[in-house]
């Protein structure tokens, strides 16, 4: 059975960082395509950072380009998003993804697992 576990998320003032993390079981995150997503009230679901993991190659959109980054820790089955300079906009619950058939990587339909989702709420 696979579970993502989202952790982290939380209330902060613009400008300040948080660091969500994702821990893995029954799966492993080095030979999936893991992604964080996020959904703000009244909005649809975007995509935020995706890592492949067939190739070395990490996206990044372009509304958090410069301040968010994804990275993996193999030893521990995690996944985290290192968020900086945080903004209002970038209030929503956030969402660890994992996929595997196939190479896409930018619809929630490339990912078949989803964790339950963390809230990170920034106030101007």
């Amino acid at each position: 059975q696979v579970q993502l576990v989202e952790s982290g998320g939380g209330l902060v003032q613009a400008g300040d960082s948080l660091r969500l993390s994702c821990a893995a079981s029954g799966l492993t995150v080095s030979s999936y395509r893991m992604a964080w997503f996020r959904q703000a009230p009244g909005n649809d679901r975007e995509l935020v950072v995706a890592m492949l993991w067939f190739v070395d190659y990490t996206y990044i959109a372009t509304s958090v380009k410069g301040r968010f980054t994804i990275s993996r820790d193999n030893a521990k089955n995690s996944v985290y998003l290192q968020m900086n300079s945080l903004k209002p906009e970038d209030t929503a619950v956030y969402y660890c993804a994992a996929g595997r058939s196939g190479s896409r990587y930018l619809s929630m339909t490339d990912y078949a697992y989803w964790g339950q989702g963390t809230q990170v709420t920034v106030s101007s």
